[in-house]
């Protein structure tokens, strides 16, 4: 058996654009033939993948499975609308997803394990539809009481929802349109930051209308600010859905909403770094 350098990897590297690994995996089944080695990874599907991985993928879909008391959302990304509705694209994303529920025993975030999981499928998947493709949030729920989801048939949200208490199917439902329509930060004002707070009163009572009132008089009016925002980004004090009269928090005072995600296919996360831009 011919022995591999670190010479010939790097040449195959550079050839074919796959990781240090991968290349030398090809040459030691190639026994050190270098174009044996190239025509490997292009079979494998995997120099396309890697010659593809820099360009931009926000389309895709999300995929939901369930099974007792486990639920996970799963995103999956391509480069255009037409390979989300592929039939290939919905069955990767859909294995992906039972992967997500059965081969994974923890809670939350699951994103990078998944991703590493699916890797090899998903480089064949690339090589045979022709675009780039990525597993880009995962998320497994373990609960007690109930999860709720909702996909957006249009533009492209998924809400997930956990909540204790009785809960009735339709009642969860109606949570999780809720979410997506009216995208809370918070789920009630308990869970407002501290900091977020007193930012809002100083900039309230920086006001010129409010300068010089009585100290209680301008209290009353900074709760009554406060409560409008609260209004606007909790959960359970936004107007609901099926009654703008009324909220979540009167509507169903026996649940409790333990937690809740809104994500949009392709949106743009804290600290992500786009393709164009790198």
């Amino acid at each position: 058996m011919a022995q591999i350098t670190a010479q010939m990897v790097n040449e195959l590297r550079q050839k074919t654009g796959v990781g240090m690994m991968e290349c030398k995996k090809a040459l030691v089944a190639c026994d050190g033939d270098m174009e044996a080695s190239i025509e490997h990874l292009r079979k494998s599907g995997i120099a396309k993948a890697a010659k593809k991985a820099g360009r931009s993928a926000n389309q895709g879909k999300f995929v939901v499975a369930s099974k007792g008391g486990v639920t996970v959302l799963v995103e999956v990304l391509c480069e255009t609308d037409f390979v989300a509705k592929t039939s290939d694209f919905i069955s990767f994303a859909e294995a992906t997803a039972d992967k997500a529920l059965n081969q994974f025993s923890e809670d939350g975030d699951i994103s990078s394990k998944l991703a590493e999981l699916v890797s090899e499928d998903l480089k064949v998947l690339i090589g045979k539809l022709g675009e780039n493709m990525h597993v880009r949030r995962a998320l497994r729920w373990v609960s007690d009481g109930s999860i709720g989801t909702y996909l957006h048939t249009g533009v492209p949200y998924a809400t997930m929802v956990e909540v204790s208490g009785s809960c009735t199917p339709e009642l969860l439902n109606s949570i999780c349109l809720h979410v997506c329509a009216s995208s809370p930060t918070y789920i009630c004002p308990d869970d407002v930051p501290a900091d977020f707070i007193a930012k809002e009163k100083e900039i309230a009572a920086a006001q010129p209308e409010l300068q010089g009132k009585p100290a209680a008089m301008l209290e009353g009016i900074l709760k009554g600010k406060l409560n409008k925002i609260f209004k606007e980004i909790c959960l359970m004090n936004q107007p609901w859905i099926d009654d703008e009269k009324s909220t979540l928090a009167a509507v169903a005072p026996q649940i409790k909403v333990k937690r809740f995600v809104r994500f949009l296919v392709g949106e743009e996360l804290p600290g992500e770094t786009s393709a164009s831009e790198e």
